[in-house]
């Protein structure tokens, strides 16, 4: 008996560390108020009405309830379709709050939605693996896989080394590194990127430091941390590669049929990135010019040591730099035909095959519970759609916004500025599976193209700027930002609100006057 005692308490402290009870608690009650309240008159009214603006029909159906029926291969009544929307309601706010919160693991979270749309008979048992096993979930895995690859490889240290190599002065670090590395950002991993920065522009903040007989430039460490932190950032709409948030949008907007082949994304975003990353360079540079400790910092010579040490380039490297580019170049040519997350299927499978990577690697290294936090996303949007519980929403919306919030352009901003808010709170990704669904059913409800709205979601969601809690870059940033000798902290928390409210601000007038309103305007919308 005493055994079992102790059993069951070491359980319960292992719980204890797995679950925050007082965020649970709020997103359980809220879940079951939503459950029980009686089901909106208006949402009844949307699933019975003819010809439902915004959603798609299934072929020979004129409502929402005809075409669940049809889905189910039951017979619905308006107030049955009505309930299973509530319900997708409830599991979006559920899921939303849990994945923001993290009051269980994000795994847990993950499957906990796929069980509630079995447990509800959202979707039909065989369409829910379906809606969790999109493109996007093979483009997300596969994209952390690679970077695994790059990672064992030592690939990652030489791109750093390569791309500080050539920097001699604070205004080549802001005018030309800052945009550069917003570019590769747009094809690569920002989580990744920062990690194989940070090493090395620490070692550059501590040689410059020493060189000049300065103890501390807190200046200085902000400039290069959140300088490349910020650009980082800024790179995040670059391509559907740049991150599971871009990918969550592809599939959205493919489950509403209106797929965007990576080249069209590329024309829609690149130049928006060339400009804002160059923008950020200045704000940092003007910041931080006069307050800096240090007359000037040459990282060419400083990290001169480093790149004798990194020695000629490995095969393993070679081999790893082909499997990359070719997969960016599948990417750009061939993802209309193999999908971006087949190309990058089949790039982790030629990392196998090679022996840059084994099996055990990638079980190890890749975040799984990341992936699942996509495929529930997928899942959600397909459910928020069948339902019709996104166009409810969305209407919702719409009538709360005033009426020059509705349409148009002002509709584009209206849903940049909500997903800008979220994500500074909650992850990208979770920002983008919440905000998806209904953005693209406004966008239709208010006659605007589709590829729009969902592209100012995508690139608003990656303005996290202002905590920590925003975006992985910002967590890795703040908790590696130490002095390499003394382990003194050379970021505060509120350096994050202080620098990145101005360059978040930017960013979103960036992108409504000069891309919205501007070159958007000259583009054409298949």
């Amino acid at each position: 008996m005493k055994e079992e005692i102790t059993r069951w308490a070491k359980s319960l402290i292992s719980l204890k560390g797995n679950v925050k009870f007082g965020p649970l608690f709020i997103a359980v009650l809220l879940f079951f108020i939503i459950l029980f309240i009686s089901t909106p008159e208006s949402l009844i009214n949307l699933v019975k009405k003819q010809d439902p603006l915004g959603y798609h029909l299934q072929y020979g159906t004129r409502t929402i309830t005809e075409s669940m029926s049809r889905i189910h291969e039951k017979d619905f009544s308006p107030e049955e379709v009505g309930y299973k929307a509530k319900i997708m309601v409830a599991i979006l706010l559920l899921a939303a709050f849990l994945w923001a919160t993290e009051a269980i693991p994000i795994g847990a979270t993950d499957l906990l939605v796929g069980g509630l749309l079995y447990i509800f008979g959202i979707l039909p048992v065989d369409q829910i693996p379906k809606a969790y096993m999109k493109d996007a979930v093979f483009f997300i895995f596969g994209v952390l896989a690679l970077a695994v690859g790059v990672s064992k490889t030592g690939l990652d240290n030489r791109i750093g080394i390569m791309l500080l190599g050539k920097i001699k002065s604070i205004e080549s670090l802001c005018f030309v590194f800052f945009p550069i590395i917003s570019i590769i950002a747009g094809f690569l991993s920002g989580h990744a990127l920062m990690a194989i920065l940070l090493p090395v522009l620490l070692s550059v903040y501590h040689s410059a430091c020493k060189l000049y007989d300065v103890k501390c430039d807190r200046s200085l460490a902000i400039l290069l941390v959140l300088g490349v932190c910020f650009s980082l950032n800024q790179g995040g709409p670059g391509s559907p590669a740049a991150g599971g948030r871009n990918a969550i949008m592809v599939g959205y907007l493919e489950d509403f049929g209106k797929p965007i082949l990576f080249r069209q994304w590329l024309i829609y975003s690149m130049p928006y990135v060339l400009i804002i990353s160059f923008i950020t360079g200045v704000y940092m540079y003007i910041t931080f010019k006069r307050k800096l400790r240090v007359p000037t910092v040459n990282f060419s010579k400083f990290i001169h040591k480093e790149t004798d040490e990194l020695g000629s380039i490995s095969v393993d490297e070679i081999i790893m730099t082909v499997i990359m580019l070719g997969v960016i170049l599948a990417w750009i040519t061939a993802s209309s035909k193999l999908g971006m997350g087949g190309t990058c299927i089949i790039g982790v499978a030629l990392m196998l095959i090679s022996g840059i990577v084994k099996w055990a690697d990638l079980q190890k290294k890749v975040r799984f519970d990341v992936v699942g936090l996509y495929a529930a996303a997928c899942a959600m949007g397909v459910a928020l759609k069948s339902t019709g519980a996104s166009l409810w929403i969305a209407n919702l919306l719409i009538k709360i916004l005033p009426s020059w919030f509705r349409q148009g352009n002002m509709l584009i901003v209206a849903v940049s500025a909500i997903t800008m808010i979220l994500t500074n709170f909650m992850s990208d990704g979770a920002t983008v599976a919440a905000m998806g669904p209904i953005a693209l059913a406004m966008s239709e409800v208010s006659g605007i193209h589709i590829w729009k709205v969902g592209l100012a979601c995508a690139f608003s969601s990656s303005f996290a700027n202002m905590l920590i809690i925003g975006t992985p870059n910002n967590a890795i940033a703040y908790i590696g930002a130490t002095d390499p000798e003394t382990g003194e902290k050379l970021l505060k928390i509120k350096d994050f609100a202080i620098y990145g409210i101005p360059i978040t601000i930017i960013a979103c007038l960036v992108l409504w006057f000069w891309g919205v309103f501007g070159y958007w305007k000259w583009l054409p919308w298949l």
